[in-house]
């Protein structure tokens, strides 16, 4: 996430709004496909105001296979009422969510999950990514790190503390516990965590033979990770391709 993009950022059209609903809830759905969701939990959020605190996010305890656009709710970080209503969000997503588009307004998008090998990749003493091949070294110097878990996050704190820990990075490894990927679109976000997830299965399967990595020097993990640059525009490419799959089957995530 660059500063300098900041002014970019303006309050979303009625029209803008609606086709942000529909991504972000293409990407319940697709979360679903590719197994990252968990039972009814787990919480992704799409800001629609400059200053990133008004936010669209999935209600309370419903399951990433059903979300449709209509279904996602308005919130406000700023809004100290937002738990004491009848419909208020998980206090886990709210504390994460509301924190980090309160603190991070260039993190327009937030996919947060518990992929399996991202998740496995957080149990680990040393959770860095280690550079090995193309998708690994995509993170190099790129990826933030909260190792401080002290079980479920649904205090202001903690929140607050995950929102200074993402900093300007896009990617956020949860010690023990997942992964929060962001970026200014839905599909950009998606991509992120789509291609962390594919890391994270390369280095855990790497670890799993128990022979030593052949870990790549920092000048070509670096290399590496600049060379993705040119290749941005393959994530609406990619993420269009995949709502295409999804109208194929079921375009409910649409209405």
């Amino acid at each position: 996430m660059n500063e300098a993009n900041a002014s970019t950022h303006r309050d979303l059209a009625d029209d803008d709004v609606r086709k942000l609903r529909i991504d972000l809830a293409a990407a319940f759905r697709l979360a679903v496909e590719f197994d990252w969701h968990e039972s009814v939990g787990n919480h992704f959020s799409a800001a629609v105001s400059a200053d990133g605190k008004r936010f669209l996010m999935n209600p309370r305890w419903r399951h990433f296979g059903s979300i449709r656009a209509s279904d996602l709710m308005l919130l406000d970080a700023d809004d100290e009422e937002v738990m004491n209503r009848p419909d208020a969000p998980d206090p886990s997503a709210w504390a994460i969510h509301g924190a980090i588009h309160r603190r991070r307004p260039l993190a327009r998008v937030l996919l947060h999950c518990h992929p399996p090998y991202s998740t496995a990749l957080s149990t680990l003493k040393d959770p860095s990514m280690k550079p090995i091949d193309n998708n690994t070294a995509r993170y190099f110097g790129r990826l933030a790190f909260d190792l401080d878990f002290g079980g479920i996050a649904d205090e202001a704190a903690e929140g607050e503390r995950l929102a200074k820990a993402l900093g300007n990075h896009q990617t956020l490894l949860m010690g023990n516990h997942g992964v929060t990927a962001t970026g200014d679109t839905v599909a950009e976000a998606f991509e992120d965590l789509y291609f962390f997830e594919r890391a994270a299965r390369t280095l855990i399967l790497a670890y799993s033979t128990g022979k030593p990595l052949n870990i790549l020097s920092d000048e070509v993990a670096e290399k590496t990770a600049e060379g993705w640059g040119p290749y941005k525009g393959a994530a609406f490419a990619h993420f269009d391709y995949l709502k295409t799959q999804l109208d194929k089957t079921d375009p409910s995530y649409r209405e």
